[in-house]
């Protein structure tokens, strides 16, 4: 179980569970196998999550995370292996007995019904006296803070509310865990944005296990307490979105998360506390202040975030270590961000990103410059696949 601890602005952290052993996992998926045909949907997964999570399965379309949620809300079966749920076996158990409920991206509302009756139409199929789904009516509409939408029907709700509409349905039934697949992707940026906070704010106050698909690389990184990255059917890596970010475990996590400059190179020097690589594509040694699992002489590769580099026109104290040279192929403007996109000398292209500090910026370094990029030891984590 995770344990909630007051923070100083009033909002709630949470133990991380998963780093304790004594922690007994909410949900569990033991060696799950799930093929349609000859086709393997799901390949072989195992993994734990804890109570009180909010927890992504992200990764690009026909990775398998889908079908790994459907089979947690029993809509699937597994071809093979178990998934227990509070320590009971979901194999036998049907979808419409199971303590979980599924949010889905079209959100699934009754048109002909207006807000209150379609947050209700769960209990009363349940048959819960008509004076206790009125309380819990009322409590999930002001979670949501639908009030004064409680009369109106879909059609007179925008998609947000609509949105919040199908959330307060699903969470009306106080259920274990709450699934939801892609449920902000009707939405545009603005809104996508505030109601992700607006997801973490009721999660945390309900305490629920949140289960949330996702290909939306933002959106995780914002709502979770852990991200499952996947791709083909396997999990590639779960950590934090902090970790997954600085501490990728594959050129593909480091990749699929955000904007990445990859070089490839040949370990020259390995030791405890530092690496130096010889990189062609990078023309320069890179060195990473760890030690890694290679051989020297082995192929690596080195990510580094385009946030992380400096871009300059003159020559830094060490220009032959984490010093590339080359030449400003092309500007983006973003607002709060220049990017820079840098041809050069070795003909690899290289993104780096500079904030604008100032509200009018006259460019110091503008195209067809020639530039010095560089970054921090620290800056740069080395990939061994």
């Amino acid at each position: 179980m995770m344990t909630a601890i007051p923070s100083g602005n009033n909002r709630q952290t949470t133990v991380e569970a998963w780093k304790d052993p004594s922690q007994e996992p909410y949900i569990r998926l033991e060696n799950v196998t799930k093929k349609f045909g000859d086709f393997t949907a799901v390949d072989n997964i195992s993994l734990d999550i804890f109570k009180s999570e909010f927890f992504s399965l992200l990764g690009p379309s026909g990775c398998g995370k889908t079908t790994l949620l459907r089979m947690l809300a029993g809509f699937e079966q597994p071809t093979s292996g178990r998934i227990l749920l509070d320590g009971e076996d979901m194999s036998k158990v049907p979808p419409y007995l199971r303590p979980v409920n599924m949010m889905f991206q079209s959100y699934a509302l009754f048109p002909h019904m207006n807000v209150e009756k379609n947050i209700a139409f769960g209990l009363k199929q349940d048959g819960v006296p008509s004076p206790e789904i009125k309380t819990r009516v009322d409590e999930v509409i002001s979670m949501v803070q639908l009030e004064q939408f409680a009369k109106r029907k879909p059609h007179q709700l925008s998609g947000g509310q609509r949105q919040r509409v199908a959330l307060a349905r699903s969470l009306v039934k106080k259920p274990k865990m709450l699934l939801l697949d892609e449920p902000l992707g009707a939405l545009d940026k603005k809104l996508r944005t505030r109601t992700q906070f607006e997801l973490m704010n009721i999660q945390e106050e309900t305490g629920i296990t949140f289960v949330i698909v996702t290909h939306d690389q933002e959106e995780a990184m914002t709502v979770s307490s852990r991200i499952a990255v996947m791709d083909h059917g396997r999990i590639i890596q779960t950590a934090t979105p902090t970790e997954i970010y600085e501490v990728p475990n594959s050129r593909y996590v480091a990749n699929f998360l955000g904007e990445v400059n990859i070089f490839e190179g040949r370990v020259a020097e390995n030791a405890r506390d530092h690496v130096l690589i010889q990189s062609q594509e990078a023309g320069c040694t890179i060195r990473a202040d760890h030690g890694i699992d290679a051989a020297d002489g082995a192929t690596v590769w080195v990510a580094v975030r385009p946030e992380k580099m400096y871009i300059n026109l003159e020559a830094p104290d060490d220009p032959n270590t984490n010093c590339m040279t080359g030449q400003v192929w092309d500007i983006g403007y973003l607002g709060n961000l220049s990017i820079y996109h840098i041809k050069l000398d070795s003909g690899t292209m290289v993104t780096m990103a500079r904030t604008n500090k100032e509200r009018v910026v006259e460019r110091k370094i503008t195209w067809d410059d020639r530039v010095y990029v560089t970054w921090a030891p620290d800056a740069g984590v080395v990939l061994l696949s």
